[in-house]
């Protein structure tokens, strides 16, 4: 009877049809996924790629190329989802949204606005995009280096909604422009602004009217983490010259721990390295472990205790990667420069090792690539004990400060003026 209808209905027949592949790729290839890149960090922002059979070693030369093609500046990294690649970059006095095939590296679509750099904005390492894009359930999220964000359908590259970020909620101007990426929550997508009573707004997803915005710190170049703390979600957003923790539901603040350096410049990514407990590094202030408590009171008031501070590790505009209780990552704002391994639980040193310029950081298939700023690509073995180079070569050219993305078997690779897809097989 069944087989009967489902003949007689071309609908049912298709849906029958989805329904059995379905049920034979849980069963026959139940460990294949589809790989993602979503935002700044990767789908969790660990800067950690679900990859597996990865080649151990690369040749002299590098892993092969796939394509390579211009791009112009801009420190954007790359995004990957469904066959498509999403990124940033600005050309022509131009500010650029730009949707790629993974495969070739064609363009698929582009959008493209004016951008004047705001009067701030220092020019010395180029006026790009320093904001890397958030895609969320077919949206392109994207603010580019004068605060202009855009909402964009990631299929299309059409403007759903836009709103600037500097002349609507007075965003601070900052010597190396904009450069926090957005991070979802729920039904909204959370901007840090710098704002009077607008250090940070959350838009809702759907029509880009504003949930809510609130307090007033002044915003750095850091981009927002969502934490779970005392069973709470709290947004840790590095400001100016302080971390703070927001209720991401309102923005009501949570709490707050000063870290100031000369240049009220602080661009890390912060990290929850034990229950209740987060780590925030950053130029010469150096790098603290901060125990969160909560009072027993009704108020439920949270304070913040210093567990251990030290100076060796002083994490700038490179990203870290946390494997256990290390924390890995780039050390240094002048040379000489360090690839860095910090027992998370002591603050103590495990090593420093020379050999790379300030670099950004990711983990896959056991292994951490290394991207330095002169752009030297490297394969690495990296544990608490020690601190292996398999392969090393030279990719970009200098200012390489984009961290890689990995997706599969293949990474994609920029600077200033190109963008590589190499193959990682």
């Amino acid at each position: 009877m069944y087989k009967s209808l489902i003949d007689s209905n071309p609908a049912c027949k298709l849906k029958a049809s989805v329904w059995l592949t379905t049920i034979l790729c849980s069963v026959l290839l139940p460990n294949i996924t589809f790989a993602q890149w979503t935002q700044f960090g990767g789908t969790d922002q660990s800067f950690k790629a679900n990859s597996t059979d990865l080649a151990a070693d690369w040749p002299t030369e590098g892993p092969r190329k796939v394509w390579q093609r211009e791009l112009g500046e801009g420190y954007s990294s790359v995004l990957a989802d469904g066959g498509r690649l999403f990124t940033m970059y600005r050309a022509e006095d131009r500010e650029r949204v730009i949707c790629l095939d993974e495969k070739t590296g064609k363009t698929i679509w582009e959008h493209a606005y004016t951008a004047v750099p705001r009067k701030g904005h220092g020019k010395e390492y180029g006026v790009g995009p320093r904001s890397t894009p958030l895609l969320v359930d077919g949206r392109l999220y994207t603010i580019g280096v004068a605060a202009k964000m855009h909402c964009l359908d990631a299929k299309s590259g059409e403007v759903l909604w836009q709103h600037d970020l500097a002349a609507e909620f007075k965003a601070n101007e900052s010597f190396g422009g904009y450069s926090s990426s957005p991070i979802e929550y729920k039904d909204t997508i959370i901007t840090l602004v710098g704002g009077e009573g607008a250090s940070i707004v959350a838009f809702n997803k759907s029509d880009g009217s504003v949930a809510w915005k609130r307090l007033s710190f002044t915003n750095s170049y850091a981009t927002p983490r969502i934490m779970k703390i005392h069973g709470q979600d709290q947004l840790i957003a590095f400001m100016e010259t302080e971390v703070i923790a927001a209720d991401p539901n309102n923005g009501k603040l949570k709490w707050k721990f000063p870290c100031v350096n000369q240049w009220k410049e602080n661009i890390s990514f912060p990290h929850l390295i034990a229950e209740n407990t987060v780590l925030i590094s950053s130029a010469q202030a150096g790098t603290f472990g901060l125990k969160i408590n909560k009072s027993d009171k009704a108020d439920g008031q949270f304070s913040v205790e210093q567990l251990w501070h030290t100076k060796k590790l002083q994490l700038y505009h490179g990203n870290s990667i946390l494997i256990g209780n290390v924390l890995y990552g780039s050390t240094g704002v002048t040379p000489p420069h360090f690839i860095s391994a910090l027992n998370t639980k002591t603050g103590k040193m495990a090593w420093r090792k020379r050999g790379f310029g300030k670099s950004n950081v990711l983990f896959a298939d056991g292994h951490l690539i290394i991207l330095d700023e002169d752009g030297q690509l490297a394969l690495t073995t990296a544990t608490p004990q020690d601190f292996v180079v398999h392969s090393k070569f030279q990719l970009l050219d200098k200012v390489s400060w984009t961290v890689p993305t990995v997706v599969g078997k293949k990474m994609y690779v920029r600077d200033q003026k190109n963008i590589f897809a190499l193959d990682l097989s």
